[in-house]
């Protein structure tokens, strides 16, 4: 069992200098103390997933083409992840909006090579298993 992921949960990359936010639209109507629950279609960048400060992966094409301009110096740029896949895995039991309700365990995967995780799920009261 893992604590229900609500809007503005803290999230860290594993590439990212800088904790980012999870962002929860409303549309599903499903709350946890008048936040909204997540599930794990949550993973859209920049409406759901905020950029994470300074990216250091050198599949980022940005960071690539800095780090070459450096003349082989790793330069850090920002970091605004690209995720093509749902969270994963999510609950097997609970449904939010007709989708696995999003936990703390989940794991998101960006293009770049980071693997997002949940540092702080915004609530410590509901537990989902």
């Amino acid at each position: 069992m893992g604590n229900a992921v609500v809007n503005s949960a803290m999230l860290r990359c594993s590439f990212g200098q800088a904790p980012g936010t999870l962002m929860v639209l409303p549309v599903n109507r499903v709350q946890i103390g008048a936040m909204p629950m997540a599930n794990i279609m949550d993973n859209k960048p920049l409406i759901n997933i905020l950029p994470f400060g300074l990216c250091s992966s050198l599949a980022n094409p940005t960071v690539a083409s800095a780090t070459s301009a450096a003349m082989g110096v790793l330069t850090p740029m920002p970091c605004v992840p690209v995720t093509a896949a749902p969270w994963a895995p999510g609950s097997p039991t609970v449904l939010v909006g007709n989708m696995p309700a999003l936990t703390q365990n989940c794991k998101l995967m960006c293009s770049w090579g980071g693997v997002i995780e949940v540092a702080n799920p915004g609530q410590m009261e509901v537990q989902v298993p």
